[in-house]
């Protein structure tokens, strides 16, 4: 039997979304069942909260779990933030391959992007960050 949760310990649990799509809820089970957290209930939350603005894209998903309810965030890479700052169409990623992107992006995008990415960046200031956003 599993050990009892403490109702005010939060858990974060993290999980890879491709192309807007969630996988089976139960490739969810493994590490939210021990939580005791419903995995169907969960891809409904995370099939919401990524059509919003996400979808088509690769994101990182930030599940935070308290007294038994989950809130679900996104936490975009820098490839996914330029590729929507791009405004590139979605398109099937198994029947197009190896798509050139040239449009371009403005200084005012990358440093939106760079202010998002500072916390997760390894740079001592925002032009640091700003270098790693042109070179993704």
């Amino acid at each position: 039997m599993p050990p009892k949760l403490d109702p005010l310990q939060v858990v974060d649990v993290y999980v890879r979304v491709t192309e807007g799509k969630v996988r089976t809820a139960s490739s969810l089970a493994p590490k939210i069942g021990p939580l005791g957290l419903s995995p169907k209930k969960i891809k409904e939350d995370i099939v919401k909260e990524i059509a919003k603005d996400w979808k088509g894209l690769h994101v990182m998903l930030k599940l935070t779990v308290q007294n038994g309810q989950a809130k679900v965030s996104v936490v975009p890479s820098a490839t996914a933030l330029v590729i929507k700052a791009l405004k590139v169409p979605e398109h099937d990623r198994k029947k197009t391959k190896n798509i050139k992107h040239n449009d371009n992006i403005l200084l005012d995008d990358v440093i939106e992007i760079a202010k998002l990415m500072k916390p997760r960046s390894l740079a001592k200031d925002l032009s640091g960050t700003m270098k790693e956003i042109l070179g993704a």
